[in-house]
């Protein structure tokens, strides 16, 4: 298995941003000293009272000037709202910055909200993003120019100044459930993943479909499949429940508007849950009508918190029922202390991965 340092960078009250950057840099000093095997962020927009992280590429830049051996990337880049020159431009240059260490998420984007400001259309933001992994492909050419006419991409006789420092790409990510989707990373060999809200029971059989379409292709290695959730890890479970339940509710806060108003909140979590209904998931729908319940998360199997050894085994049996490989843990959450989380962090990498490391779900 491998493992990643996941974050929102979600605001925390108290501190202004650059003490929150400092703090994700100390986080991620940790995570490549104890061995986790990536670093990854969001692109989110538009709610300071939510994330506080709107550019990948400066991102990976700032952490790998801290880092030494962990990879890094967005997870991912919003590709419809950004000039796709730009993109692929930035793209290389933190390659090269990071001497091949960059990991390229690409992601359509969900939040409509992200769109408007930017001018940008949301209905057709899946095309936009699998074009453009066509486009990054004919971009990074060692030729004297490169043409690309798409239905979105139109370029003719552009050269960009640099190419990656990994040829012919970087590795490339497009998280997602979505079996047309799938099918297009299996044939173009670019990992995957999901996120909590997603049952692994339910999402299980879509990615036995995706493993058997990257096998059909030829690919030499297995793919990554990801799952992302909340992990805290303390001496004891005990001592774990303690310190991380207060804050575990809180931990998707940030999804939802700002609001006093508990009926509101409740709202605004079944009209989202109704959308899940809609694509006839049921059980995406079910969690999110508890996604800020503690306890539900706990009860479910939908978090991980605990001693070393309990994370440990709940992980490789999430792994096999949810057949993932690589798993995105989000440590610092809700309102938690910068001492709980280095712990949370270091006893992770020292005493859950080395358990994990060598075991294979699929």
């Amino acid at each position: 298995m491998k493992f990643a340092h996941f974050s929102h960078v979600w605001k925390k009250p108290g501190i202004t941003p650059a003490q929150r950057y400092q703090l994700l840099w100390r986080e991620l000093e940790l995570a490549d000293k104890v061995g986790f095997d990536y670093g990854f962020c969001v692109e989110h927009h538009f709610r300071p009272e939510e994330s506080w992280m709107s550019s990948p590429s400066l991102y990976t830049v700032a952490a790998g000037a801290r880092t030494k051996r962990i990879r890094l990337g967005g997870m991912g880049h919003i590709v419809p709202v950004h000039d796709p020159i730009t993109l692929a431009e930035e793209i290389a240059l933190a390659d090269q910055m990071l001497d091949g260490r960059l990991e390229v998420g690409l992601v359509a984007g969900i939040n409509p909200m992200f769109f408007g400001p930017f001018k940008k259309e949301y209905e057709t933001r899946r095309e936009v993003t699998i074009e453009f992994v066509d486009f990054l492909k004919a971009a990074y050419t060692e030729s004297d120019h490169f043409d690309f006419k798409g239905r979105f991409h139109d370029y003719e006789g552009v050269k960009i100044a640099i190419n990656p420092a990994q040829r012919p790409h970087p590795p490339l990510w497009i998280e997602s459930r979505d079996p047309p989707t799938l099918e297009f990373c299996a044939k173009n060999g670019i990992h995957t993943g999901y996120f909590l809200v997603n049952p692994r029971n339910e999402t299980i059989d879509r990615y036995r479909v995706f493993l058997d379409q990257w096998n059909a292709a030829g690919w030499p290695e297995r793919p990554n499949i990801a799952y992302s959730t909340v992990v805290f890890v303390h001496e004891t479970d005990a001592k774990a429940m303690d310190a991380a339940m207060p804050h575990v509710g809180d931990a998707y806060r940030g999804f939802f508007p700002v609001t006093n108003s508990a009926e509101e909140l409740k709202e605004v979590q079944n009209q989202r849950a109704d959308l899940f209904i809609q694509r006839g998931e049921p059980g995406s729908a079910e969690i999110m009508r508890n996604l800020l319940d503690a306890d539900y998360l706990l009860e479910n199997d939908l978090i991980l918190v605990g001693s070393p050894e309990t994370v440990a085994e709940k992980l490789k049996d999430w792994a096999v029922e949810g057949m993932f490989n690589t798993f995105f843990g989000e440590y610092d959450f809700g309102n938690l202390g910068e001492e709980d989380l280095m712990r949370s962090i270091g006893m992770f990498g020292t005493e859950v991965i080395p358990l994990l490391r060598e075991f294979e779900p699929f």
